[in-house]
C-alpha cells in the first residue's frame, strides 16, 4: 500500500507555491480566476482531522467527484474545468504527483452552507430522534427504526464552521446565512435533486446512499452552481443494499467505519484525534476503493 499524502510540502518544493487555503482535507491555490484543488489522504472524523492518513483517499475523493460532476451537469452547473495536467499552468503542469488527485476549477465566492441531505434515519439524526422524535428540528413519524428510510429525502443544512462542530440551522437563519428566501430555496432543491439522482443510479450499483452534503459557490453574474467535491465517501454514507435493514447501523463503504471504531475508542470527539491502527486505515482504504470502483464501474487508474 502506497503511502499517504497528508500535506502540500511536495507540492512547495516542487513548484515554489504555497496553498492560498489549507482545509481537513484538501489543499488550495490560487491561480486567477481559476483554483486548483489538491485532495490529500487526511482523514477528518467529527470535524478533527487525524495524525495518520488514509492511503489513495485524495485520488478517490477527486477522481469520483470529477465522475459525479460530469453526471449531474443536467440539474446544475458545476466548477469543474479539468483534471488533466497539460491544461494547468506552469509550474504545476508539469508535476505528475497531482496526476488524479487534483482538479482546476473556476473560483467562485462560496455561498456560506454545508447542504445536508438526509434519505435514512442514521447517525446524528438517529440520536435526535431517539430524544426528540426529529432530525435538526424536522419532526418525523413516530416507531422508526436506526437505519430507517424516509418517505422523503429531508434537506437539513448547518453552518459551515472554519473550526469546531458545524451546527444545524432552520429555513429562517438558512435564508439569513445565503443572502435571501431565494437563494436558500435553489440551493435546497438544487441538493434534494442532485441527491436523488444519485441515489436512484447507484441504487443500480447495488449501493445506497443513506445522506450527503453538497457545497454551492456564486458566479460574478450571481449564477448558483455546484462546487468542492460531490457524493464522495467523505461526503456521503454509502451501504452496500446487499446488507441494509433496519434496526442497525449498516456496514458501508465509507468513513462510517473510522466513526464506528472511535465511537468504540473511548475518544471525546475533541482534538487532538488519536492515531488510527494499522488495520483501521487499511480497511478504510479497501472501502474507499470500492466505493469508487463500484459506482464508476471501473478501477481506479491513478496513485
Amino acid at each position: 500500500m502506497t503511502e499517504p499524502l497528508l500535506d502540500s510540502k511536495f507540492v512547495e518544493k516542487q513548484t515554489g507555491q504555497r496553498p492560498w487555503k489549507t482545509g481537513k482535507v484538501r489543499e488550495v491555490y490560487e491561480l486567477g480566476d481559476k483554483l486548483l484543488i489538491v485532495a490529500t489522504d487526511r482523514l477528518s472524523a467529527f470535524d478533527v482531522v487525524f495524525p495518520n492518513g488514509i492511503p489513495k483517499k485524495g485520488c478517490v475523493l477527486s477522481s469520483l467527484s470529477e465522475f459525479w460532476f460530469e453526471k449531474t451537469r443536467h440539474i446544475i452547473e458545476n466548477h469543474f474545468v479539468s483534471s488533466d495536467l497539460v491544461n494547468y499552468p506552469a509550474p504545476f503542469d508539469g508535476l505528475g504527483q497531482l496526476r488524479g488527485r487534483s482538479m482546476l476549477v473556476e473560483k467562485t465566492r462560496l455561498v456560506p452552507l454545508e447542504c445536508v441531505v438526509r434519505g435514512y434515519v442514521v447517525g446524528g439524526g438517529w440520536k435526535e430522534y431517539q430524544e426528540k422524535g426529529s432530525i435538526c428540528g424536522i419532526k418525523l413519524p413516530t416507531g422508526l427504526k436506526q437505519a430507517a428510510k424516509l418517505k422523503e429525502p429531508i434537506f437539513t443544512p448547518t453552518t459551515k464552521a472554519e473550526a469546531g462542530h458545524d451546527m444545524p440551522v432552520d429555513a429562517d437563519k438558512g435564508a439569513k446565512i445565503v443572502g435571501g428566501n431565494d437563494t436558500f430555496d435553489k440551493i435546497r432543491r438544487a441538493s434534494i435533486e442532485l441527491y436523488s439522482f444519485a441515489r436512484d443510479f447507484c441504487a443500480k450499483k447495488g449501493i445506497i446512499v443513506a445522506d450527503t452534503k453538497f457545497e454551492f459557490g456564486l458566479r460574478p453574474d450571481g449564477t448558483i452552481i455546484l462546487i468542492d467535491e460531490a457524493l464522495t465517501p467523505d461526503s456521503s454514507r454509502f451501504w452496500p443494499a446487499d446488507s441494509y435493514k433496519e434496526g442497525i447501523s449498516p456496514p458501508s463503504y465509507d468513513k462510517q467505519f473510522v466513526r464506528d471504531w472511535l465511537e468504540q475508542s473511548g475518544w471525546n470527539k475533541e482534538p487532538p484525534a488519536p492515531p488510527l491502527p494499522r488495520e483501521v486505515v487499511e480497511r478504510t482504504s479497501e472501502k474507499y476503493l470500492e466505493a469508487y470502483e463500484k459506482i464508476a464501474g471501473k478501477k481506479l487508474d491513478c496513485c
